[in-house]
């Protein structure tokens, strides 16, 4: 005996009130973030809304570069997402460093490679994954550590991109010491210098302290 057909009405769906917010909200941070793979994205974006945890949401639009041919994983965008999920732990364990990173449907294979730069055991510090994802962006050390100021800057986007000496002194010892071409003498003359300019300036270092396009190390 075939089932009744089943009638709706208005009065009988029930639509929960805060379902058209939430769904506005996903669709703009879909739209800004622009993930390759919207499912596997969607399910670490609803995974972090359900337990109040930072989202997986780029700030804004990230445009390709002009000489990108190929995709190539991580960009700065991508990676100050990373930084506002997991640094506030400090120390994160390597399922959930691994769990995010998937969630940005990031190439396991560009983690596996960034990870074997450094001896790490199941915990990791953030800072140092961090430094590991500025190099992987930057052509050099000092290009690197551009990265990371504009990732870790409370300054407005287009200022100095100032941080505090104490993380640049940090971040450039650690990458200087996974180069392992720089002496420990030249590592302290430059921080030296960076350190005297930056004296009367709060504490903080600024791209104008110590980039330009030009300068290598």
């Amino acid at each position: 005996m075939p089932l009744p057909e089943t009638m709706f009405c208005a009065q009988q769906i029930k639509i929960p009130p805060e379902l058209p917010d939430i769904l506005k909200q996903f669709t703009k941070a879909a739209i800004r973030t622009q993930p390759c793979d919207v499912l596997q994205w969607s399910a670490g974006y609803f995974s972090a809304l359900s337990k109040g945890d930072p989202l997986p949401v780029k700030d804004r639009v990230e445009m390709p570069v002009a000489t990108q041919k190929t995709d190539t994983g991580l960009t700065p965008g991508l990676l100050k997402v990373l930084h506002k999920q997991l640094s506030p732990k400090g120390h994160v364990s390597m399922e959930e460093l691994q769990k995010k990173w998937k969630h940005l449907c990031l190439p396991v294979e560009q983690l596996r490679a960034l990870l074997q730069l450094d001896s790490f055991s199941e915990e990791v510090e953030w800072m140092k994954i961090l430094a590991l994802g500025c190099s992987a962006l930057g052509g050099s050390l000092l290009s690197s550590l551009k990265h990371a100021c504009e990732i870790l800057t409370t300054d407005p986007e287009g200022g100095p991109a100032r941080i505090p000496f104490d993380t640049f002194s940090f971040l450039y010892t650690y990458l200087a010491s996974i180069d392992g071409e720089i002496p420990d003498y030249e590592v302290e003359a430059f921080l030296s210098s960076i350190k005297e300019n930056v004296v009367h300036k709060e504490g903080l270092v600024g791209l104008a302290d110590f980039f330009t396009p030009t300068k290598k190390l």
